[in-house]
Order: C-alpha cells, then structure tokens, then sequence
C-alpha cells in the first residue's frame, strides 16, 4: 500500500461483482486501503456475483480478514422483484421509462446498513458504492438525493459518525465514462459480471447487458467477458 492510502486510511466498499462496482473499488484503492463487503440476498445470478467478487478482491489483494458475504436472503424472500423471482420476465433492451420490474426495493438502504456496521466496527470513515444515476435503469435507490439523505442518518446514528462519508464516485457518469475510467485505472473488468440471467455466458439481452454493452461499444472497446453466440456485440 502507498504512503497515500495510508494516510487516507480504510475505506468499506460495496462489492457486487459487476463493472460499477469494480470501477468503485479501483477508484477507492488509489486513496485507501480496501475492505469489501458482498450481498446475496436471492438474486438468480448469486453465485456467479459471489465468483466475481472474490476473484476481484483477489485482484486488490484483499486480506481475508477484509472480506465479508452476507447472506440477505429476506429480500428475495419478501418478492417484488424479477431479479430474485425466477418466475417473472427479466426486461430486455433499453431501460424504459419508470422503475423496472428488477427493482429490488430498498435494496441499497440494507447493503449501506451492513456497509456502515462493519466502517464501524472497522474504524473506517468512509463507505464507497458503484451506484449509477444518469445512466442506470431508473432505480430509485440510485438516486444522489438518497445518499445525502443516508448519510446524514449514518453521521447522526453511530458513534463519532460525524466524519463518516457514504461516497459514490460513479454516480453521474455515463457507461461508457465507467468503462474509459476502469481502463485507465488498470481496474479489471474482465473479472466483472453484470448478467442479470445468466452464470457462464452473459445473454447480452437483459438491461444490465444492455448497459454494459452500450458502454464498452462507445468506448469504442470490446466487452472481455463471454456472451451467448447469439447476442449482438
């Protein structure tokens, strides 16, 4: 580790697996040294999400001790989503106008919850998530105005939380922004999973690869992770 992420001290990010959040990771290990944290929480692609994620903190050179999975089954057993209801129809394509039908609801208060325990526990002031709200499907738990809003209630409900930050260095970048960013930062995206579908090849049909795809495209670069033959690249 730098002399400067010693002197930035430790930073809890949010790990899901996917391109936000490994670019997320890579920004927060410029300045400080990393303890990452991962959710299943029901989701279809649960273990290939997980894969990512230790294959990603392995990359960071992570310690185990740094590491946590939670298991947030509740939320895939409360329903009310597509990502976590292998029975409801994953959108497909552009995202639309409105919340889509793979909105986990109130998905990211639980993830920041845990998140901001272990800052606590761990002593860090800082708590990175890969959200994204210019370019995302029009979750309403992305929003900037949720993370103030988070943030004051984390700074007002732990011990010496004054100085806490919930920080969301993506959040008002474009994909393709996120894609040029990861490059430069050497962040590898070739360990990232972002199919909401799919464990081996990623469909390159769901919104998430839409996405995904839309970015790495105008970026002008090829996505590194496998796809169906079938899907347009």
């Amino acid at each position: 580790m730098s002399d400067r992420a010693r002197g930035q001290g430790l930073a809890v990010v949010l790990l899901s697996g996917g391109l936000d959040s490994c670019v997320t990771a890579a920004m927060a290990a410029r300045e400080h040294e990393l303890a990452v944290l991962h959710a299943s929480y029901g989701q279809r692609t649960a273990a290939r999400e997980r894969r990512a994620f230790y294959a990603i903190a392995d990359h960071f050179e992570v310690s185990a001790a740094r590491r946590r999975v939670l298991e947030l089954g509740f939320l895939g057993s409360l329903g009310g989503s597509a990502l976590t209801d292998p029975r409801a129809p994953l959108p497909e394509g552009a995202p639309g106008h409105g919340v889509p039908a793979t909105y986990v609801p109130f998905r990211n208060a639980h993830l920041l919850a845990a998140a901001v325990s272990w800052a606590e526990i761990l002593g860090a002031r800082s708590v990175w998530i890969g959200a994204v709200e210019e370019d995302s499907s029009g979750y309403p738990d992305c929003r900037e105005e949720f993370f103030r809003a988070f943030q004051a209630a984390a700074r007002a409900g732990t011990r010496d939380g004054g100085a806490l930050s919930v920080t969301t260095p993506v959040i008002g970048m474009s994909k393709r922004r996120i894609v040029e960013t990861g490059v430069e930062l050497g962040a590898p995206l070739h360990l990232t999973w972002s199919c909401y579908r799919n464990d081996e090849r990623a469909c390159g049909r769901c919104e998430s690869c839409w996405l995904r795809l839309s970015g790495f495209r105008a970026a002008g670069l090829d996505d590194p992770v496998p796809y169906e033959p079938r899907s347009a690249r």
